[in-house]
This record gives C-alpha cells, structure tokens and sequence, in this order.
C-alpha cells in the first residue's frame, strides 16, 4: 500500500500517523515545505520518500509531488494530511489522479461550509442554531429580531476561530458589517443564534463504512472562540466516560456525512439550562471537523486511554480494524496553556513539582497555534474531576484576575 501524507513535519506530533502507517508495512511518502536535511529525524525516520516544496499553498507543486511518487513507486491508494487546512486540496489531489479512498471535492463542500453541514445534521436528526447567510443588513436585522442578540457571525468557509465575533446591540452589527464590507468583501459569512451551552466534542476514528471504532470525549469550560478573541488562557480535558446520547448523535452524523477510514473532531453544545432552544442537558451540532483534533489532543486521548491512538488510526488505514485497543485504566487529561505575559501566582516550576505524579507532557507551542493553545503549556492526568478542578485552579491562578469559565 502506498500512502501519500501530506505536511508530516507540522503539526508537531504528525510524524506518529506516518510511524504508525510505516508500522503496518505502508509506504508512506511525505510533502512539505521544509527541505530535507532540515527535517527532525523523527521524521525522516517515519517517511520512505520525500517531496519538497517551497510553499504548500502552491497546487501545483503538490501535483508534481504526487506524480513524482507515482513515476517512481506506482499507483497511490491513500493521501491525506489529517489537516482541516489542506482538505480541498487534498480532495482535488485524489480526483487528479483517481485516488480511490478519500473525500473528493463534491463532499469536501460538506465539511467545509458551515451552512451546507446544517443539511447534513437535519440528516442526521441533529438539532443546530438556527442560521442565516449575511447578504443585507435588512436581512440580519430580520434574523435577529426572531432570534434576538447575541448573535455569532463567522466566516462560512473557514478554518477555526479566526475572524469570528460575538454580536449583542446594533452598533456591534454596524461596525460589523462596516468590516464585511471593506475587509471582508469576497468572504461569505454565516449568522447564527448565540447558544448557552458547554463546548464539548466527540472525537475518534471511524472504519470504512463510517462506524466509530474508537470514541473520546472533550469538554472545553471556554469556548476556542472566547480564547482567540480575547487571548484568555487555554484549559480543556480529555473525559474519561462518554455520554451515550453524544455517542449515539456523533455516529449519525458521521453516517450523514458519509466519513469513511477518518480521524473526526465533531463539536457540539450541550445546553447548561433551560430555555427556549430546549432542556437543560440537550445537544446541538456546532461544526464538524474530518480531522484530527488539535494541537496535542491526541496525545491526551493517549495519557487518558492508555493507548496509542496513532496506531489505532493506522490500522484503520491497513486493516479497517482496531489492533491496539484492549480494556485499560482510563483518566482524565487535563490541559492548561498559558500565556508569556500572564502574571501567574505559580510559575510552571511549582505546577512541576506538586504535580509531578500527574504531570505527563510540558512543552511550548509554535507562534502560529499559541492563539489557540496558550503560549506554553502542561498537561496532566487524574482519577476524578475535582483533581482536574483543583489543578485547573492553581495553574492559571494569577495576581491580577483572568476570565475563567465556570467549572
């Protein structure tokens, strides 16, 4: 079998999926933008043959990798980057040279616009905010007045939480569309009903037919959006039980969508009271996403699951099967990153020291995830949610106060 992943060296920890392939007996051959003698070794090691180009936005020269590869070793039966970022070009990389596996561009549409997933979670029978695409401010106003302020507006295309903003009064709306017009002009973008609701996620990987062979589960006290826009400090953790009902939606939407052989980060909201939308404890699609999660999230799933997710990736790849998994002791993985500028009462030394039982990764992040992630960050894992509370707690407790959601 031969494997084409594209950008192994970024993120960080991606080398491990081609390790992974390389393991199962995949050849597996990379394309990135960094010449080769500049690559860690960890990457060389994972990789049989190497392509690089000088930008990895340039169509073109991944086309010429990709031919490179085929000239040289025969036919490619998988390409991939696991990256929300390279998805359209991946999926035209596959119809350009009749990759049989694999999303290609008339479903990539899917995952990509906001507006068309909410097609395929009525599918699904999944509920989501109701929405309406920004063409007019007669339009938004109408909108809003059936659903009220707040409202969210993001881009309908678009990759995270970047140009995201939170709308609560007309004046908020004016200087929107003010910066829709002029900065904004040739991006399409959605509105949407503001929901109250914990951000959680079911993450995993899914077989060829699209069933969840293994299943996480995250839980984000602050919304990504809130840590972007107001550059708040980063917590989050890996749970170690999974609710049936997020369970049972996550794996209708997966089949709505048509995922095969994919790592998945689906988002949802889960209403923390009663209100007009529904009950407390009810569930609401927010995104889907045909990758892995980011940053180092799945190396949390590995400290709290006691596996190797990677692999079990790999053998989805290879086997359509999962030969990793057997029944360990599952823990929660809690993740705090933190900014350089953050006046904390506990530097990372004294997290060091009274964690260093639970303490499993410490490291920073690249400039261009610290948005994100934090600046810098710690993880660590626990038997129960008060450990994770307290831990949450003394790491990102500062001399002056920071916005922290409730946990």
């Amino acid at each position: 079998m031969n494997f084409v992943f594209v950008s192994p060296h970024f993120p960080f920890n991606y080398y491990r999926f081609c390790k992974a392939l390389r393991k199962n007996g995949v050849k597996v051959f990379g394309i990135a933008d960094m010449p080769y003698e500049s690559l860690p070794n960890q990457v060389k090691e994972s990789l049989d043959d190497y392509y690089f180009v000088h930008d990895l936005k340039n169509y073109d020269e991944k086309y010429r990798a990709v031919a490179y590869f085929i000239s040289k070793h025969g036919r490619i039966d998988f390409l991939e980057s696991n990256n929300e970022f390279w998805l359209q070009d991946d999926a035209k990389l596959r119809e350009d040279f009749n990759i049989k596996t694999g999303p290609k561009l008339d479903q990539i549409k899917f995952f990509r616009h906001k507006s068309l997933m909410k097609q395929k979670y009525e599918l699904a029978n999944v509920k989501t905010a109701r929405w309406h695409l920004v063409e007019s401010k007669q339009g938004c106003l109408d909108f809003i007045k059936e659903v009220g302020y707040p409202v969210i507006v993001k881009p309908d295309d678009g990759v995270g939480s970047s140009f995201t903003y939170k709308i609560s009064n007309d004046q908020q709306l004016e200087d929107f569309l003010i910066k829709k017009e002029t900065e904004f002009r040739d991006r399409p973008y959605i509105m949407e009903e503001y929901i109250d609701g914990e951000l959680i996620s079911l993450d995993g990987v899914c077989d060829s037919n699209g069933n969840i062979i293994f299943p996480t589960h995250h839980v984000f006290p602050l919304p990504i959006m809130d840590i972007v826009v107001e550059y708040t400090d980063v917590y989050y953790y890996t749970s170690k039980t999974i609710p049936t009902d997020l369970l049972n939606s996550a794996q209708r939407i997966l089949h709505a969508f048509g995922a095969k052989s994919r790592f998945f980060h689906l988002e949802f909201f889960r209403l923390i009271k009663d209100s007009k939308l529904g009950k407390k404890g009810d569930i609401y699609g927010l995104e889907v996403n045909m990758r892995a999660p980011g940053g180092y999230t799945p190396d949390m799933i590995d400290f709290a699951y006691s596996v190797d997710i990677y692999q079990i990736w790999a053998d989805i790849i290879a086997f359509n099967e999962n030969r990793e998994y057997t029944q360990y002791p599952h823990y929660y993985c809690a993740y705090v990153g933190r900014r350089y500028n953050g006046s904390y009462i506990h530097s990372m030394n004294d997290i060091r020291k009274k964690y260093y039982l639970n303490i499993c990764y410490v490291d920073d992040n690249p400039p261009v995830l610290a948005d994100g992630l934090g600046d810098y960050f710690a993880m660590a894992k626990f038997d129960t949610l008060q450990e994770v509370d307290d831990y949450f707690k003394y790491s990102l407790e500062r001399k002056k106060p920071a916005k922290l959601a409730k946990f």
